[in-house]
């Protein structure tokens, strides 16, 4: 394991203490911007709360319940809390929460939820895609930008000073980028060169974006191994496409297991893929000897995918999927790299 430390919501940890890790979750966050209308014939099934006969529609449609996009009221807390316990009990190790600025973080109630369960928490600093950014905060040089994430990857989060941030992200953008979302990545490689911290990226739904991005943030300065591109399971779904982009030596992240409705409200043109599809792109970059830059996560930020929801909660990758790959024909040791030793290896402060 690389030495150095990471930085938790609890303080300083040593890498090998962080067992199973999920490298892509929301514990508390807001979603409503991404609101879609339900279709008329069934739009009386997303009113306020969830019931058994709401609960199939939902999960069609999530989107279509602002009720469900609210992770931060106080049923989602209470849903979240018990989820992080029950992860713990089946051999959870460590969250990585990935809530940035736009998305109405809540480092307090990280930090609690990791106090109460004993899982390691990392909060992350940076921000979200420009759209959900004040007037005032798009108008930031990169200067700005970097000098934010400085502040509280070294010092502490300026909404909970006692906490420091453990890695950059979800630096989040759309396609084509924004001008300050382009800010943002050449912020996030300048500063990744300077501390040697992880970074982690949110791309556009579009295949060329992931690519776009690690140009920028490698043109900047940043180290590509220490850079995670996220959803790839709903962004490069071509496998010559997948192959080509992991070749450039980021950790591909597989971080939306659990979502098994093919429907994909926010980009309806493509289908979303299966939990077993998720399996076969791992397998995959396996072949390929890419084992060591493999993440795996569930991405959790509505209600319906908690368990007091109807959903599969934070365990779902320890009791259902990694049993499917064992079975899938991959070792022990393969799977331990990728849920222990990559995502340590990822947050380990390189500079520290």
């Amino acid at each position: 394991m690389s030495s150095g430390k990471i930085q938790t919501v609890r303080g300083d940890v040593q890498p090998e203490v962080l067992g199973r890790t999920l490298t892509h979750e929301h514990l508390c966050m807001k979603f409503t911007h991404f609101y879609r209308e339900p279709p008329k014939e069934i739009e009386n099934n997303f009113n306020e709360g969830f019931t058994c006969s709401k609960i199939g529609y939902i999960r069609q449609f999530p989107y279509s319940s602002r009720y469900n996009l609210l992770l931060n009221d106080p049923d989602a807390r209470d849903a979240v809390s018990s989820d992080v316990q029950l992860y713990k009990s089946l051999g959870g190790g460590s969250i990585v929460e990935n809530t940035t600025l736009g998305l109405e973080r809540d480092i307090g109630f990280y930090k609690r939820v990791s106090e109460s369960t004993d899982v390691h928490i990392v909060a992350g600093t940076g921000h979200y895609i420009a759209d959900l950014q004040s007037e005032n905060t798009l108008r930031s040089t990169k200067e700005d930008l970097y000098n934010h994430m400085l502040e509280e990857l070294t010092r502490g989060c300026v909404d909970y000073p006692s906490v420091k941030a453990g890695f950059m992200g979800e630096i989040a953008s759309v396609w084509p980028l924004r001008d300050f979302e382009s800010r943002a990545i050449s912020a996030a490689g300048e500063l990744q060169a300077q501390i040697g911290c992880g970074v982690s990226f949110h791309p556009h739904r579009d295949p060329e974006a992931p690519f776009e991005i690690i140009r920028l943030y490698a043109e900047a300065g940043g180290k590509v191994d220490k850079a995670v591109m996220s959803h790839l399971d709903r962004t490069l779904l071509d496998p010559a496409k997948l192959l080509e982009f992991s070749k450039l030596g980021s950790y591909c992240q597989f971080d939306l297991f659990g979502t098994e409705v093919s429907y994909y409200q926010l980009n309806v043109d493509t289908d979303m893929p299966s939990d077993a599809q998720r399996i076969v792109m791992i397998k995959q970059l396996v072949s390929e000897g890419k084992e060591d830059k493999i993440l795996m996560s569930h991405d959790i930020h509505t209600k319906h995918r908690l368990t007091k929801f109807g959903g599969h909660g934070y365990s779902h990758i320890i009791t259902n999927v990694l049993p499917r790959l064992k079975n899938k024909g991959l070792t022990q040791e393969v799977i331990d790299k990728i849920t222990i030793d990559n995502p340590a290896k990822w947050l380990t402060m390189a500079n520290a």
